[in-house]
């Protein structure tokens, strides 16, 4: 199974497209999809959205795992990353793939076996599962494999959502 995971953003959106086989990992792509602040908003969700249908059209993922939005702080912030998720959310649908969504609970206990896991034990874990070299950064782009992750792990198991 290929599955792309989406860490959404509008500034960064984190993206990691791995082949999952009874619990053994490979990350085919991974990386970031950066906007600039200066570009005007539809300008950034467009980049997002031609960035991202490229990699679904590359990889030709079974499904996209995404993670769900949670916001405390900054109203205008949250909205702005919900028009980039929806864009996102989009780029999937038009491809015809099947969308999962996660908790960031639900992602840390996947990976790292603990909900309430810090950035670095799931940079360390998704790094080891994946065999990586080196530390996928941004963090933007450890969270989207994670999320990929999750989603494997889930479909192992049988459970979705």
């Amino acid at each position: 199974m290929v599955i792309l995971g989406v860490d959404p953003g509008i500034a960064t959106v984190g993206f990691g497209v791995i082949s999952a086989d009874h619990g053994k990992y490979q990350a085919l792509e991974y990386g970031a999809i950066t906007t600039h602040p200066q570009l005007l908003l539809e300008e950034r969700l467009a980049l997002i959205y031609d960035k991202l249908t490229a990699i679904i059209t590359r990889h030709k993922p079974d499904c996209m795992a995404i993670e769900e939005l949670f916001f405390n702080k900054n109203a205008k912030t949250a909205v702005d990353v919900c028009q980039g998720r929806g864009v996102i959310l989009l780029a999937a649908k038009k491809q015809n793939i099947d969308i999962y969504e996660y908790t960031p609970l639900q992602i840390k206990s996947s990976v790292v076996g603990y909900g309430r896991a810090e950035k670095q034990q799931i940079i360390y874990m998704t790094k080891l599962l994946l065999k990586l070299d080196k530390d996928p950064k941004p963090d933007d782009t450890a969270d989207a494999l994670a999320v990929a992750i999750c989603h494997a792990s889930h479909a192992m198991s049988g459970v979705f959502r």
